[in-house]
């Protein structure tokens, strides 16, 4: 991938487009002012900018909105060396894809980036999903296609791809986020199980239908945040608030959403003490940081989740009512997959054709024994199982054709049984497939589903496969 950088600081500009070259391998153009960097951009288009916010003449946001006006799938990354609030506003809401303080963490600029390249397949391999699937297994029926046809039947969704509505259910809910897309007074909460995807149903929200919106989209996960650091996360606090505290203080999430939508997962997960100073800034529309005197307005579109029942920890008393019957103005359910098995074949058809392509894969159909097994089959991990089952399919074997036997884990209790802690793969008990195995493949689905398991913590990631962490980054650079 090619990627254009701009700075007038010289040695800032050198050693990041040294480690992006060296380390990463991807071909770097760079430029010590904007005029040189729109003069490179015009002559060669460029998938990312990374740029100053302050240079001489133009200015970094001023170099973002001309590289948009000329390619509107450019993703910009800001940097600066002014940690002011205003600054990074400023940035979010012209369309930065991120916001680095200077001196850039080098492995944060890594993860910003490897997450739009990431993005950029995506949206490719989901253009290319659009040209239709045929029906089959081993050349079934002609009439079976319909139950593939995607191109009507994908949405896409900014920073998420396409997704696959392939019944009333969903389709109820698109409609949904289109009404509550245009009320942005309107708090709306989501519920479903883990797995059916309600992240990307809040971004649909957000976005809306035609996914032009630029506006900051906001997620801050609940179960993430120690309870004590819950005011200072959502609100900011002011200088001098606590020991430690910045000099000039810090804005919360809510400030960094103004304008947009801050997006609060698994609310079932926050304090209780906290939550009537969450209930005053849904009803007043306004909020102090900690320590600060000043009130700042609010113009946030809340959007919230859980896979809770907030009824049955109303009536515990675990959630207080009042907060949960305003959260709770806009409703969206999500029904898990097993009450929507009309989707299951579509869904599971659609993953095969993007994994098949990324993989460089053959597998084209899911033969009628395989889809039975999907059918009959629960799915409590819902859609993201599904997803991941067709993943692992991809990943072992070989052929055109999903088969009975790729999926006859799923229905053998055996696959259940838990094995020792900390010998999930026993020796002497792992099979191989008899079409082959690729190592490489292995290693990459251990190392990606590891780098999930501890949200990309590369020190537990190590720990975790008993490897260092050059280890590790030595493995990265070569998957």
């Amino acid at each position: 991938m090619k990627i254009l950088i701009a700075d007038d600081d010289q040695l800032s500009r050198d050693s990041i487009a040294g480690f992006l070259r060296e380390q990463m391998n991807y071909e770097v153009t760079t430029a010590s002012d904007g005029e040189q960097a729109m003069e490179a951009f015009q002559h060669t288009p460029f998938p990312v900018v990374v740029t100053d916010m302050k240079m001489p003449g133009m200015s970094g946001i001023e170099l973002m909105k001309k590289v948009k006006a000329l390619s509107v799938n450019t993703e910009v990354i800001i940097m600066t060396g002014f940690g002011d609030m205003e600054t990074s506003i400023e940035a979010l809401r012209a369309g930065a894809a991120d916001y680095l303080l200077k001196p850039v963490n080098i492995e944060e600029l890594a993860l910003t980036i490897e997450r739009i390249e990431k993005f950029h397949q995506l949206r490719s391999e989901n253009l290319q999903l659009k040209d239709t699937v045929r029906s089959n297994d081993e050349k079934v029926k002609e009439d079976d296609a319909r139950l593939y046809s995607l191109q009507s039947t994908l949405q896409q969704v900014t920073q998420s791809g396409a997704v696959g509505i392939f019944s009333s259910a969903m389709q109820n809910v698109v409609e949904l986020c289109e009404k509550y897309h245009f009320e942005r007074d309107v708090p709306v909460l989501i519920q479903g199980e883990t797995g059916t995807g309600k992240e990307i149903v809040a971004r649909l929200l957000h976005h809306g239908k035609d996914g032009k919106g630029e506006k900051p989209f906001v997620p801050v996960n609940c179960a993430a945040i120690a309870p004590h650091l819950f005011e200072s996360e959502l609100f900011g606090y002011a200088e001098g608030a606590f020991t430690g505290a910045r000099k000039n203080g810090a804005a919360g999430k809510l400030e960094l959403a103004q304008g947009g939508t801050l997006f609060m997962d698994e609310i079932g997960e926050m304090p209780k003490e906290f939550q009537p100073k969450l209930l005053r800034a849904l009803q007043e529309r306004e909020i102090y940081r900690v320590g600060g005197e000043k009130a700042i307005k609010l113009d946030v579109r809340f959007v919230f989740a859980t896979n809770r029942d907030l009824q049955e920890m109303v009536e515990k008393q675990e959630f207080r009512n009042d907060l949960y019957f305003r959260l709770n103005l806009g409703q969206i359910v999500i029904p898990p997959l097993q009450e929507r098995k009309d989707e299951i074949v579509p869904l599971a058809q659609m993953f095969l054709e993007k994994y098949a392509k990324k993989r460089k894969k053959a597998f084209r159909f899911i033969t009628e024994k395989a889809r039975e097994i999907l059918l009959s089959y629960s799915w409590p991990g819902n859609v993201r199982e599904l997803q991941n089952t067709i993943e692992r399919v991809v990943l072992l074997y070989n052929g055109e054709s999903v088969k009975e036997e790729h999926l006859r884990y799923l229905t053998d209790d055996s696959s259940q049984t838990t094995l020792p802690a900390g010998n999930l793969i026993e020796n002497g008990k792992v099979e191989l497939p008899e079409e082959g195995l690729s190592l490489e493949d292995l290693e990459k689905e251990i190392v990606s589903k590891a780098l999930k398991k501890f949200d990309g913590n590369k020190t537990r990631v190590a720990e975790y496969l008993g490897i260092s962490r050059s280890a590790l980054r030595s493995r990265l650079r070569k998957l």
